[in-house]
């Protein structure tokens, strides 16, 4: 065998070994169903911490906060149960989201993370390593394009947190559900609903679902 066949032999060789040794992707802690064109369900699997917060970032930069509740805390969800009992629709015209959904051993506060996604919104992709988080903490993030078009879901949309670069804006569609309980009942949207405490600069309106 000439030098330039040995050569291109250890070469190939390397280059096979080098895929032996890559590491297979980490399975999925959460599936995105589709219900209709802009409305979605996530199920977290099996195996991931008990509670969890679900948080969409748009191709405009929008912030939404989906499981918000009074305490503004990570909600209890179970494996094989949609996160907060609900479906969630997306706003057409916002484009592509990326949904984050957090893991953790414990309820943390959802504000100090709104604000450190928000900081993060010109990363492609975070891990969990990217926040400042108490306790054990996994991340998964989901893409989902919405699309004109289909069936509306009765009760589908819950409470939402935009944030946008002159401050926090809460948009209250919901009052709080009895997701601790996996309770079905979601109540009506307020019609005045009373401006977001502590909030500098936060504005506070009624979303109805369709």
């Amino acid at each position: 065998m000439t030098r330039w066949a040995s050569a291109v032999a250890v070469v190939a060789l390397g280059a096979v070994g080098c895929q032996q040794e890559q590491k297979p992707a980490s399975p999925a802690r959460a599936e995105l169903r589709s219900v209709s064109g802009s409305t979605m369900e996530i199920i977290p699997k099996e195996g991931q911490h008990p509670y969890c917060m679900l948080f969409t970032v748009s191709e405009k930069g929008i912030i939404r906060q989906l499981t918000m509740t009074r305490e503004n805390r990570s909600i209890k969800c179970d494996a094989g149960k949609r996160i907060y009992n609900s479906s969630f629709r997306v706003p057409v015209e916002e484009g592509r989201i990326n949904a984050y959904v957090f893991f953790s051993d414990q309820r943390i506060q959802a504000g100090s993370v709104a604000q450190q996604l928000y900081d993060l919104r010109d990363k492609p992709r975070v891990s969990a390593m990217d926040f400042r988080l108490p306790g054990s903490v996994t991340v998964e993030m989901l893409e989902f394009t919405p699309k004109a078009g289909g069936e509306p879901v009765t009760g589908a949309v819950v409470g939402t947190t935009e944030l946008a670069a002159e401050g926090v804006q809460a948009e209250t569609q919901t009052e709080e559900a009895d997701v601790e309980e996996g309770g079905q009942n979601l109540a009506p949207p307020p019609t005045t609903p009373p401006p977001a405490a502590g909030a500098s600069g936060a504005k506070t309106a009624a979303d109805t679902a369709k």
